[in-house]
Order: structure tokens, then C-alpha cells, then sequence
């Protein structure tokens, strides 16, 4: 693991619970969380919270998170080739549904992505992801609460 764990949040499609959440955890381990969006984002006053306003464009705010983590950070993001370029790093990658990207699984969600893709853009309609649940709220809680307990242990051992 890299030096002091951080949380970066690619912030510009992530929930606003989800946010709240990683606020609420920031303040209670005294983690560093990352907000990195191309549009200003309001942020509770604390030591252990930062907003990044990064300019528009394809992949910007990916880009900086990529180039600012270091092996072992936790990335909170939607995104799977962020998550797989997370991952190509040493990093961690949650979704705000709760579910981990990992170099196990990773390969078979970037394909699948790139299949559904190719549909949509050869023209069939294909839905997006179902709305966000309390269900899908419960489960990033419970995954970060366990990764941010596993990191804690890790520290007091070391």
C-alpha cells in the first residue's frame, strides 16, 4: 500500500447520498476524501475534505484522479475504464452501488460495457441502469464501511 490511504470521488455523477455518506466517513476515520468534478462543488468545512475543480472536457476529472492516486487509494466511481486504469495502478474502485471492481472482474465489465456500447450506437435501445435504491445506498455503506475497517486493522498492525 502506498503511503496514507486517501478517497477520491469522481464526483461529477456520484449520488448525492453517496457523497454525504463519504462525508460522514471522512470525518469519523480522519481519511483524506477527494472531490474531483468539472463543476464547483459545495463541500462541509473540514480538514479531512476537499473539493477539485477540474475544466470540462472528455475525461478530465478521470485523468486527474489517475494521475493523482497512489497504490492503495480508494477510487468511488461508476466509471469502468477509470475503475480498470484504478485498478492498473494498485488502487481500489468501488461503485456507489457497492460492488468492487477488481482485476477479476474487471475485464468482463469493461467487454460488456463495450458491447452495450456497439448496440446503442448501432441503434438499439438498450436502457440505462435502474434508478438508484435505498438498497444500492445500503450496500456502498456496508462495502466502504468493511474496506475503511480492513484498512484500519492493516494500519494498527503495521
Amino acid at each position: 500500500m502506498g503511503g496514507k490511504l486517501r478517497i477520491w470521488v469522481d464526483a461529477d455523477a456520484c449520488p448525492v447520498v453517496i457523497k454525504e455518506i463519504l462525508f460522514r466517513a471522512a470525518e469519523r476515520t480522519r481519511i483524506e476524501t477527494i472531490l474531483v468534478a468539472n463543476k464547483l462543488l459545495r463541500v462541509p468545512p473540514s480538514p479531512y475534505i476537499r473539493a477539485t475543480q477540474v475544466p470540462a472536457g472528455f475525461d478530465v476529472a478521470d485523468s486527474k484522479i489517475v494521475q493523482e492516486l497512489t497504490p492503495g487509494d480508494l477510487v468511488i466511481t461508476a466509471d469502468i475504464p477509470l475503475a480498470a486504469q484504478v485498478i492498473g495502478k494498485g488502487g481500489h474502485a468501488l461503485n456507489p452501488r457497492g460492488e468492487f471492481y477488481t482485476p477479476g472482474n474487471i475485464q468482463e465489465r469493461l467487454a460488456m460495457r463495450n458491447f452495450m456500447e456497439e448496440l446503442r450506437g448501432s441503434g438499439v435501445d438498450i436502457s440505462g441502469p435502474s434508478a438508484f435504491s435505498q438498497g444500492d445506498r445500503q450496500a456502498f455503506a456496508a462495502e466502504l464501511d468493511r474496506f475503511l475497517s480492513r484498512h484500519a486493522t492493516r494500519r494498527k498492525i503495521t
